[in-house]
Formats: C-alpha cells, sequence, structure tokens
C-alpha cells in the first residue's frame, strides 16, 4: 500500500473511532497500524552460531567461576556488521577480568580461519607460550568446535569451555561486549560502505574501548589499565560486581 494514501485513512480512521484530544495506547496505535499495512516486517534474524556439527563440544567450566586476575579466563564470540556490500563478521577474544578485547578479527565469511587469527593475537599479547590454568570460553559453534581452533588452544595448554544451551546469560560477558560495540558505534552511525571502511571504524573504537572508555564494573577504571594489574582482586569492585551478573558486565 501506498505510505501517503495508508497514513491518510489511518489518520481518518483514527479520528472516527477516538474523541478529540484523546491519544490511544501504544498497543492500539500499533494495532491500527498493522490492519493498514504501515508496520515493516521485522528483519529474520541472522545467525553466526551453527552447532550441528561433526566436532567435539566442550563442557562448561565457567558456570559459578569469578576470574580473580588477568588471563584467566578469555570469552569469544562472532557478531556480524551491516555494509551496504553485504554483512561482515567480527570476531571477539574479551578477557573477563579486565573486560579488555586481547583479539580480533573482520572477515568476509563465518570460516574458522578467521576466529583462529583473533584467538592468535590474544595469545600473542601474553607473551607466552605456556598458558597453563587459563580458560577459553565460547558457544558450540564450529569454529570454536574445529580441529585447527581446538588445536591451538591445546598447544597452548588453555583449557576449553562451552556453553551448553542457547542461553546468553551462558556468555554473558561476550554478549554485553557485542553489544556495547553495536550500541555505541554501528547503530550510531551511517551504514558502512564496505569491510575495510567497517575495519578502520572498528579498529578505532577498539582501541578507545580498551584505552579510554572506564567501565563501572571496573571501579570506573579502563580496560587496560586492569589488564596491566596483576594482584588479585584489585579492580576495587562493589559487591555486587563481584558477582558474574549480566548488569555488571558494562
Amino acid at each position: 500500500m501506498d505510505p501517503g494514501i495508508g497514513g491518510y485513512k489511518l489518520w481518518l480512521m483514527i479520528g472516527r473511532i477516538y474523541p478529540d484530544r484523546w491519544i490511544p495506547g501504544r498497543d492500539s496505535f500499533f494495532s491500527i497500524l498493522r490492519t493498514f499495512g504501515l508496520v515493516l516486517k521485522r528483519p529474520r534474524p541472522r545467525h553466526t552460531t551453527n552447532s550441528n556439527h561433526r566436532f567435539h563440544k566442550y563442557k562448561n567450566l565457567v558456570k559459578d567461576y569469578i576470574p580473580a586476575s588477568p588471563n584467566s579466563l578469555w570469552v569469544s564470540d562472532i557478531t556480524y556488521i551491516d555494509t551496504e556490500d553485504g554483512f561482515c563478521y567480527l570476531h571477539l577474544v574479551t578477557d573477563a577480568y579486565s573486560r579488555k578485547i586481547i583479539g580480533w578479527s573482520l572477515s568476509p565469511t563465518l570460516e574458522a580461519k578467521y576466529t583462529l587469527r583473533a584467538l592468535r593475537m590474544a595469545i600473542e599479547q601474553t607473551g607466552r607460550d605456556d598458558l597453563q590454568g587459563l580458560i577459553h570460553h565460547s558457544d558450540r559453534g564450529i569454529q570454536y568446535c574445529c580441529d585447527a581452533y581446538v588445536g591451538e588452544l591445546n598447544s597452548h595448554n588453555i583449557s576449553i569451555s562451552m556453553t551448553e544451551d542457547y542461553k546468553p546469560t551462558d556468555n554473558a560477558i561476550a554478549e554485553r561486549v557485542n553489544g556495547t560495540i553495536k550500541t555505541e558505534v554501528v547503530y550510531r552511525e551511517k551504514r558502512y560502505r564496505n569491510i575495510a571502511e567497517a575495519g578502520k571504524r572498528l579498529g578505532r573504537y577498539i582501541a578507545f574501548y580498551n584505552d579510554q572508555r572506564p567501565h563501572y564494573s571496573l571501579g570506573m577504571q579502563v580496560p587496560t589499565q586492569v589488564h596491566g594489574q596483576k594482584q588479585q582482586d584489585s579492580r576495587g569492585l562493589s559487591a555486587p560486581c563481584r558477582r558474574a551478573s549480566p548488569e555488571c558486565f558494562s
């Protein structure tokens, strides 16, 4: 239906149904919009996780685990970025203690080699080959379960943990980081022309996020500052934020 004609008919209908100076409630208003075909269809959700594969899926090791120092728990996830040329995919590795993004990769596809690239960036920043005591937590997507990714984790003695269901809270910190990036930079700006433009902008934001953006859950410190701390419980968190509650992951 032509939006001009639909809008005019909507105006007449509201005038007949509702008296002067009375505004319909939200539900009634949207019901009228649907009647005249003026509500946009919801976009189909785009999934980045495919856990229907032959590879081994690992147990969740971090249900009640709270990291006490940097490089004791890493969380990984993939999210999509829309551009004028189509979708691209942001692969992230975040340190759960400091909230610092320590590895990332932007890719044109969901191939595991790009996820592996983000992991190797994270490993390189430690300056160590043996990372025994570190837990890597992710969903059960094929990128994280495939031989190449698991082999890289095993070669550095990193323990493997995965979500057991599809609840976002099972990987709350990673989901929170995704949401922060989308809210603070992607949704606020004009859609990127291509993956190159998206990569430049996201790279600048990740540097800002790590080095300049204070976090309430870190006692208003920035991730890079906290990531350099070695003393246990040195973040100065309030008691509620010592618990692994999603609302504290900001």
